[in-house]
């Protein structure tokens, strides 16, 4: 059986969490969490790196950030994890989605502006699959309407847009490190923060609502209770397990991308025959081989697919349930226009296997069973 995902590992991991437990400090912010943090700030060139127990929790410190209040509303895809949204509504937010472009899967920017009110606050946007975003358009409707923008770059370690990082574009952006993810920790995520004014404030929102960070560094001889807050701070051992990952970043990213070519050139041919649709990489977007997928004919066509690929030991799935259509999103959210492509193109997208250990003849062989399944 081809499973969908396996978790990265390189083979340092046992190791580097065996250091960390006899370094006597496997709670958070241990050695590991600052080479995790300082390796992702000098990678993205983000003023400050803080590791999270997950993305969702990078979310929540964001929306804490921005002074998310009841009544506030921001605007987001539909098409996304619920985390993006519920970070969110956890401070009152309301939620307001618009439609996504169907070559990316991202959100429209050509739709944002007309679903700005005098209560948005915010917009977050989603770098699906690791394809940024048109970013320099929704910066610039940001900085008319005195925006605060997040990005959940979830899935976009190691992915740019016109020379930057995903993440380091807006005001902040939030990195998943889920096992499903290029990298993982099992459970974790980290927020990058763009503008130093933000540090001090997230630094106690992260911790439980006090200035311990200060007081670890010797700035403050004891720490206090400052604000509101939670604990983000995931173990070191956790981060002892990513470190071994981000040791070997440019390894795992250049195999994944290797695999995502081999998909594409595979299957091109049942794109030119107007079988399928594959995945679209703008100008000035660099990927990072997340995921790769295929769009079938309708939701009917998707489903025999999985099916017959499950029969032929491939496990392949779908992926989200747009957030409008879901109790939680009709209860908290309001979509803005018409939904052209979201609920339509989410019915149709299929998602392959992929990850760091995929070998080259299975790719082949998948490739293989989706051509079989078209009469290719």
């Amino acid at each position: 059986m081809i499973n969908f995902n396996v978790p990265p590992f390189t083979g340092k991991e046992m190791e580097y969490m065996r250091q960390a437990v006899e370094n006597q400090k496997i709670c958070g912010d241990g050695e590991f969490t600052h080479k995790c943090s300082k390796w992702i700030e000098e990678r993205t060139k983000s003023k400050k790196c803080l590791l999270t127990t997950s993305c969702t929790h990078a979310l929540e410190l964001a929306a804490l950030l921005v002074d998310i209040k009841e009544g506030d509303e921001v605007i987001m895809p539909s098409y996304t994890f619920v985390s993006t949204a519920d970070a969110f509504v956890l401070r009152g937010a309301k939620i307001v989605f618009v439609d996504i472009r169907p070559d990316t899967m991202n959100i429209d920017e050509n739709l944002i502006e007309a679903a700005i009110t005098e209560k948005t606050k915010a917009v977050s946007v989603v770098h699906y699959a690791g394809v940024s975003c048109e970013m320099d358009k929704i910066m610039e409707v940001a900085e008319k309407y005195n925006l605060i923008v997040v990005e959940d770059a979830a899935q976009g370690v190691m992915a740019s847009y016109k020379g930057q990082a995903l993440g380091t574009i807006g005001d902040f952006g939030c990195f998943s490190f889920h096992e499903t993810k290029n990298y993982s920790m099992g459970e974790g995520g980290a927020l990058l923060i763009r503008d130093e004014k933000y540090i001090e404030n997230a630094e106690i929102f992260r911790e439980k609502g006090t200035d311990r960070s200060k007081y670890f560094r010797g700035q403050v001889d004891k720490y206090r209770w400052m604000n509101h807050g939670s604990s983000y701070l995931p173990s070191d051992m956790n981060a002892a397990y990513l470190y071994a990952q981000l040791e070997l970043a440019d390894e795992i990213n250049d195999i994944r991308l290797k695999r995502w070519k081999q998909y594409y050139d595979r299957l091109a041919p049942l794109m030119e025959s107007g079988k399928i649709e594959l995945p679209h990489v703008p100008e000035g977007c660099i990927h990072n081989g997340h995921m790769f997928y295929i769009k079938t004919k309708d939701m009917e066509e998707r489903t025999e697919l999985i099916n017959f690929l499950k029969k032929n030991d491939i496990l392949s799935v779908f992926h989200y349930v747009p957030l409008h259509s879901a109790p939680a999103g009709i209860k908290f959210g309001r979509f803005h226009g018409e939904d052209r492509y979201t609920t339509k193109e989410s019915e149709r997208l299929l998602r392959l296997p992929m990850f760091y250990e995929l070998k080259e003849q299975e790719v082949d062989y998948i490739a293989d069973k989706v051509k079989e399944f078209y009469g290719a």
